[in-house]
């Protein structure tokens, strides 16, 4: 299927918040590949990490919401392919060489997209706000209401790495099921919708940086990780494997939780 470009204007200014986003992500990326645990990789921990008083190094990227990419409306979204198979024909619409880190990350995002889920999950790539509802709906049942958690920054600061501390009882969020989306380097925006029908366990963590940051974060606690890939990141970071412990992780700001409404 060819590119539509009748019904589509796009203003070529407004991917410069998606190059700053890719320059973000190739330092992110050579990080990881060095022999040392990248900073950008300490967002896991595990269920007893969750006490009143306890430290650990927690990296929260802190992303300007005002120059970040847009959501595209349904029928512009729809309006332009989304697939491996036209890349070439995307980067030529975007103005992107082949070569280019624009080029490599935008592939690596429709790859993604496009790959299989593991057993027991269900994903889908949101090209707009209501292809993201859609799913959501598809989801928790058409019927039935759902609320948005996100990370909150109660302080200001650029500081995007340290030691954080538990400050009160986390308040674990009742959700028989959740769907969490994550931000993707692209143009536009996309996100990264998933849920799994293995148990999770949500919480809001108040907690408090060295620096004296505040942060009220979302965590999300996957307690059967037996399907997942063993190079995942979260076991290197961890020091176990697939399907012995729980896995939890830190939501950045720009990342949400979509649960149900009890």
């Amino acid at each position: 299927m060819g590119m539509k470009h009748a019904s589509f204007s796009f203003h070529h200014h407004l991917l410069l918040p998606f190059l700053l986003l890719v320059m973000q992500l190739k330092h992110e990326v050579q990080g990881l590949e060095m022999d040392h645990m990248d900073e950008s990789a300490m967002v896991f921990f595990t269920l007893k990490d969750l006490k009143v008083g306890n430290s650990m190094p927690i990296y929260f990227p802190k992303k300007d919401s005002s120059s970040s990419p847009r959501l595209l409306p349904r029928d512009e979204a729809e309006s332009i392919a989304f697939s491996s198979e036209e890349l070439p024909n995307l980067l030529r619409f975007f103005s992107f060489s082949e070569d280019s880190p624009q080029a490599k990350a935008m592939e690596a995002t429709l790859g993604e997209c496009e790959s299989k889920s593991i057993k027991g999950e269900i994903k889908f790539c949101a090209t707009s706000l209501e292809s993201m509802l859609d799913f959501a709906s598809s989801v928790f049942g058409s019927s039935i209401d759902f609320k948005i958690l996100t990370t909150e920054h109660v302080t200001k600061s650029n500081t995007l790495f340290q030691n954080y501390t538990v400050l009160e009882k986390p308040v674990e969020i009742p959700a028989p099921s959740i769907v969490s989306c994550h931000t993707k380097p692209y143009p536009y925006a996309i996100l990264y919708c998933h849920s799994q029908v293995t148990e999770n366990r949500v919480f809001k963590v108040s907690l408090g940086g060295e620096n004296g940051d505040r942060v009220t974060a979302v965590a999300v606690c996957h307690m059967d990780t037996s399907q997942w890939n063993r190079n995942h990141v979260s076991f290197r970071v961890l020091g176990f494997e697939p399907g012995t412990l729980p896995v939890c992780h830190f939501f950045p700001a720009d990342n949400f939780v979509l649960v149900p409404v009890l």
